[in-house]
């Protein structure tokens, strides 16, 4: 297999040896130390637009939803290109604080992992393809994207689409903690945002009145009451909940944010249906809803037995890692969902993602990027029968 005889070429023997897990922890928390929140991660951009420049690569870009791209040329420019990618963003907000601390082969920060290492894994990458003069089989577009979490909605990736699309052949997309795991499928996303509106009113005088509060707890209530399918599985989440302006009010206003998700568009079409029709219910005069859709993300897939995954998978294989094959929510939902072969991939073990707490495993790093390596260059050398 192609994996196979990569890795054991005189020039790749030569790179693993010289592999530096200590540089990628390096450049990790240069990336993690800037604060990227979605829609602010203008800082991080400009950091990553300079490395690519250190790097030459070429038709260099920083767009307005501050995406960074780049091109490392191939040998056949008339081939489809590969393009390799790694989220910006943090779910983390500006003022939280970053600090770094180490305990044993764990490394805890906010956002390490997802996707501060992602984004290393990236420019360890350029590091070693200028340090050794790599010339892939065919272009390789580096891409280090925006709004990948929350209501961000996948906006980056789809301008990324926008002014990639009809070059590309096929992506691999980076995520820090994901090591051993090949995500091929992209399941379904909707968010909404629930506001119920109520007169308002005082709590002693106006005692048994409408309140929006109230309307949404009771709104709140019956949704987790609700059982949606195992298989496809499906799932629900109210990750958000304001409202009222005082203890002793009524309040006039109240909100929720419900994120919803399913292996199967028409499994999420349904809870999304049960979601209506409760809202329908718990509306009575006084007491009102507006729904808004803040985030659509795509469903698509590529099999098992996918050329790409297969890749991943005996890339993995090299570092004696066995895969386990996922379906998640990644920036490559919206490239498959747009028929591009897509894969989403790591680089470490971690956990705690999404919390102050969240930590990485330094020990995998230096497999991490081998793996990745090998796919990268396995893609671009079969990038004709891949697209």
């Amino acid at each position: 297999m192609i994996i196979r005889e990569l890795a054991q070429s005189s020039l790749l023997a030569a790179i693993r040896n010289d592999l530096d897990a200590g540089q990628v922890l390096q450049t990790a928390i240069a990336v993690q130390q800037i604060p990227a929140p979605t829609f602010a991660e203008d800082r991080r951009a400009v950091f990553v637009q300079r490395q690519f420049e250190q790097y030459g690569l070429q038709n260099l870009m920083l767009d307005a939803l501050s995406n960074v791209y780049g091109c490392w040329p191939g040998q056949d420019a008339t081939l489809p290109a590969l393009m390799v990618s790694a989220h910006i963003d943090t779910v983390f907000a500006v003022d939280v604080d970053l600090s770094i601390r180490r305990e044993d082969d764990r490394l805890y920060g906010p956002g390490l992992g997802d996707n501060s290492l992602g984004v290393a894994g990236l420019l360890a990458l350029l590091d070693i393809f200028q340090k050794y003069r790599i010339v892939p089989r065919c272009d390789i577009w580096f891409v280090a994207n925006s709004r990948e979490e929350g209501l961000g909605n996948l906006d980056g990736i789809r301008a990324v689409w926008q002014a990639l699309g009809a070059r590309l052949g096929a992506a691999i997309v980076i995520e820090g903690m994901a090591l051993g795991r090949i995500y091929h499928a992209g399941i379904a996303v909707r968010r909404l945002h629930i506001t119920c509106h109520s007169p308002g009113g005082h709590s002693w005088l106006n005692f048994g009145q409408p309140s929006a509060v109230h309307g949404l707890i009771e709104l709140g209530a019956r949704i987790i009451g609700l059982t949606p399918p195992i298989n496809p599985r499906t799932t629900f989440n109210i990750g958000l909940i304001n409202g009222g302006h005082s203890v002793n009010s009524l309040a006039t206003s109240a909100d929720l944010y419900l994120d919803l998700r399913s292996e199967a568009p028409d499994s999420l079409h349904q809870l999304e249906q049960e979601i209506l029709s409760t809202i329908d219910i718990v509306r009575r005069p006084g007491v009102d809803f507006v729904i808004e859709v803040v985030g659509d993300r795509p469903a698509g897939r590529i099999s098992v037995d996918h050329p790409l995954t297969q890749l991943a998978a005996d890339a993995l294989d090299i570092v004696n890692i066995a895969p386990i094959y996922e379906s998640g929510s990644t920036d490559a939902n919206l490239l498959l969902a747009n028929g591009l072969p897509a894969v989403t991939v790591g680089i470490s073990h971690g956990g705690h993602a999404h919390r102050l707490d969240e930590f990485i495993e330094t020990a995998p790093i230096t497999d991490g990027i081998w793996q990745l390596l090998l796919l990268i260059l396995a893609a671009s050398e079969q990038m004709s029968s891949l697209s």
